[in-house]
């Protein structure tokens, strides 16, 4: 996925589980532009992710073994949507 297509970064964002659409999608809508090539980059490998594995470790059930995705994991959680 490219690191600047929004729309299929937007898309990527639409998961199975309401409760990460509620987490994904307004951080993307608020806060993607503005992050660094970097930070794009394990977001886009982050959604890379399956919704089980993703539902546990943003609720907190599971530690995500990865600390670049943890990290990022942690910055979408700590994020209030304006």
């Amino acid at each position: 996925m490219e690191l600047m297509n929004i729309a299929r970064v937007r898309w990527a964002c639409r998961r199975g589980m309401l409760e990460l659409d509620v987490l994904l999608q307004p951080f993307v809508e608020n806060f993607y532009q503005e992050m660094s090539d970097e930070d794009k980059t394990v977001f886009i490998r982050l959604l890379e992710c399956e919704d089980p594995e993703l539902f546990a470790w943003f609720m907190g059930h599971e530690v995500c073994p990865d600390i670049e995705l943890a990290r990022m994991i942690v910055k979408v959680r700590g994020r209030p949507a304006p």
